[in-house]
């Protein structure tokens, strides 16, 4: 595959890892709700729509749908596909240095597999 390609399919991971991120940092103030019910719902919506993190998540995943479809345009599916699941490392490691979350040694052990898997897979021939 061509940089391009390879371009192409790292930038929608990163769109995706950072609407994941930012979707959390919007939700953080809806904490505080304990039940579901049709009060928090619509009060949890206004809180959202109001949100910059919010928004940024939703153009982020538009975007990423977007970059997404031209990477699919150039790549195998059978390759990318498991190239999305660097989004779980990604946002793992942001997760820790900007919203202050743990990791375990458990979950250490998870990326670990999984950086190996895409290595797998992005060394193998079509």
């Amino acid at each position: 595959m061509s940089w391009i390609t390879w371009g192409l399919i790292l930038t929608g991971v990163g769109l995706n890892a950072a609407a994941q991120l930012l979707l959390k940092v919007a939700t953080r103030p809806l904490a505080h709700f304990s039940d579901f019910n049709v009060h928090t719902l619509s009060a949890s919506a206004a809180i959202l729509f109001g949100s910059l993190p919010f928004w940024g998540g939703m153009f982020c995943y538009a975007a990423s749908v977007c970059v997404w479809l031209a990477a699919l345009t150039k790549a195998p599916v059978s390759t990318a596909y498991p190239m999305l699941s660097l989004g779980y490392v990604v946002v793992a490691g942001v997760s820790v240095l900007w919203l202050g979350e743990t990791l375990s040694s458990a979950k250490v052990l998870g990326i670990a597999l999984i950086c190996v898997g895409v290595i797998l897979v992005s060394r193998s021939s079509a």
